[in-house]
């Protein structure tokens, strides 16, 4: 706590007064075109690996970067946050895309890996069964990744289910077939500060360098990419 508050007099200080006017403008409203979904973990900051500004993003941030499917018949009450980001960006922001992101080391995947009946605590426990289908999709969906522990293996395969679980919402589905809205799979590194981003067309995530960086800007400028 006392790192924030001194952090506060330094922004005051130092980094408010080159920020005076965007945040004047913001005041005004927001346009970010992409909407972020990321773990809570406090080592995921994406404002600072992607280099991204006020206002470029609109995140979401929960235990597991997860997606309840829309209409589950399990679906509880309470569990309507993340619709709701999405209701909103779609209906109210300019979103293009979609970043599903998840990371190495992830304690919500350590827990599901290790099994949820062994998790004591019952809210806990009830919302990583919306990953469960991550569990049953990890020994076959991302075969390159064997060089990795088993609880980052099924971190990526998370990123790919939660993929799934966004398209059973109507409206990003509506976008998609207009070409409208993409969705992309990314995965952060946290030991080697890197990012990856799934790769449908070679099955696997893969690490953003300069190199596939213009790759991905390339795609991006084709239409209805």
């Amino acid at each position: 706590m006392k790192k924030l508050i001194r952090g506060i007099v330094d922004f005051r200080k130092n980094v408010r007064p080159g920020y005076k006017d965007i945040f004047a403008q913001l005041a005004l409203g927001q346009r970010p075109d992409t909407l972020f979904i990321a773990c809570s973990d406090s080592r995921v900051v994406p404002n600072l690996f992607a280099s991204s500004d006020p206002g470029d993003l609109l995140v979401v941030r929960n235990v597991g970067n997860l997606i309840p499917p829309c209409g589950a018949p399990d679906r509880r009450s309470g569990e309507d946050s993340e619709a709701a980001a999405i209701e909103f960006g779609l209906r109210s922001l300019p979103i293009t895309d979609i970043i599903v992101c998840g990371h190495s080391e992830c304690g919500a995947m350590m827990a599901l890996a290790q099994g949820r009946g062994q998790i004591e605590s019952p809210f806990l426990k009830s919302w990583l069964r919306h990953g469960d289908g991550s569990l049953r999709r990890l020994d076959s969906a991302i075969h390159s990744d064997a060089h990795l522990e088993r609880h980052n293996r099924l971190s990526r395969a998370n990123v790919l289910e939660q993929m799934e679980h966004l398209k059973t919402y109507p409206l990003i589905r509506e976008r998609m077939e207009a070409g409208r809205l993409r969705l992309h799979g990314w995965w952060f590194d946290i030991k080697e500060a890197d990012v990856y981003e799934y790769s449908a067309e070679e099955g696997k995530f893969h690490l953003i360098d300069d190199e596939y960086a213009r790759i991905l800007l390339q795609r991006a400028e084709l239409p209805g990419a």
